[in-house]
């Protein structure tokens, strides 16, 4: 029985399996980020291509049930291919990022620093647990969210700093 498990077709079977549900997983991790970012021609496409992968890996499986190492490479292909995906996107950085930056005492100063850099801030004075405090609202490029983080902690290291994924509709300013 365990000969089966030294077999090096079975191996390079699971191998493959392990590899189109790789990818398979990555284009559709991609995909649905496309898709949220109302990106259509590119979500159909990868739609498209993912698809045909994920039709030969499930049919390689079901053919192959005697295998249980086409099983987890199937299992292991998915989860690896999750994790592929979001690296990806996030080296990619597409799309915009609502940045909301509280600072108890130096969000003056803060908001000239960002705006020196390039990028457009609407300061907010708002009230806080111990008094007043400045809010600033600063919408960028999420490739710019790293410059932004650094620039912030170099001029304010006690600010609070929250972001949101947004879709610009019009207008408003955005650092080219």
């Amino acid at each position: 029985m365990f000969e089966f498990f030294l077999s090096p077709a079975a191996w390079l079977g699971a191998l493959g399996i392990f590899a189109l549900r790789v990818g398979d997983m990555t284009f559709d991790t991609l995909r649905v980020l496309f898709v949220m970012r109302g990106r259509k021609a590119i979500s159909w496409g990868m739609g498209f291509v993912q698809s045909v992968i994920f039709v030969v890996a499930i049919s390689s499986v079901l053919g192959n049930l005697d295998n249980p190492l086409n099983i987890i490479g199937y299992a292991a292909g998915f989860a690896t291919g999750n994790v592929i995906g979001m690296i990806i996107e996030e080296r990619l950085a597409i799309g915009h990022t609502q940045l909301q930056i509280i600072s108890p005492r130096l969000g003056v100063s803060l908001a000239n620093a960002l705006r020196q850099a390039g990028f457009g801030v609407t300061e907010i004075p708002a009230r806080g647990k111990d008094g007043m405090v400045s809010m600033l609202s600063v919408s960028v490029l999420r490739k710019d969210v790293g410059k932004i983080e650094k620039l912030v902690h170099d001029a304010d290291p006690e600010a609070f700093v929250t972001t949101e994924e947004v879709r610009p509709m019009r207008r408003g300013f955005w650092r080219a």
